[in-house]
């Protein structure tokens, strides 16, 4: 781990970004941000509406991830942030002036994934949109080495532990 350092944890919703991440911050004893909690106004009611976000929705609040990046960067903290990070444009967006982000992509399936999310209560993303989250994401290839995989389809602790892994060799 390098002061001054974020890992967007990234993925399609309900691949456990929020609760990995908290784990994993807590562990390593470094900063979370939870991506979801710097969308603006608008976009947190049109997808509680049900309704998919479109890029020009997606513009504020990929500069305030790449704000956030700055700002542990600056102050020489570790930290994660959670944001699905779906398309390479927005990953670099969040690169974007910003020399320390690594990523950290949670991935598996629909079916599991889907799963999960019928599992889930109280988050604003509905189950019909995972089909949305799953056209839009482009998954990294060579021209991203600064992506590492994370497999969500062992148990909730091989996750965290990948995570953790991660962070600490790089």
């Amino acid at each position: 781990m390098q002061a001054g350092q974020s890992f967007i944890l990234m993925g399609v919703s309900s691949t456990g970004k929020t609760t990995v991440g908290l784990e994993v911050a807590r562990r390593l004893q470094i900063k979370l941000i939870d991506g979801d909690d710097l969308h603006p106004r608008a976009n947190i009611v049109k997808m509680g509406q049900g309704q998919s976000l479109n890029d020009a929705d997606r513009q504020p609040w990929l500069t305030r991830i790449n704000d956030a990046a700055f700002s542990i960067e600056q102050k020489n903290e570790i930290g994660i942030i959670v944001c699905s990070a779906l398309k390479k444009a927005y990953r670099d967006q969040i690169r974007a002036d910003n020399n320390k982000v690594r990523f950290l992509f949670l991935h598996g399936d629909f079916d599991l994934v889907l799963s999960r999310m019928q599992q889930r209560k109280g988050h604003f993303m509905k189950t019909e949109m995972l089909k949305s989250q799953f056209a839009t994401l482009e998954i990294p290839d060579e021209s991203e080495p600064d992506v590492t995989f994370i497999d969500i389809s062992g148990s909730f602790e091989s996750v965290v532990e990948a995570c953790c892994q991660a962070i600490l060799a790089s």
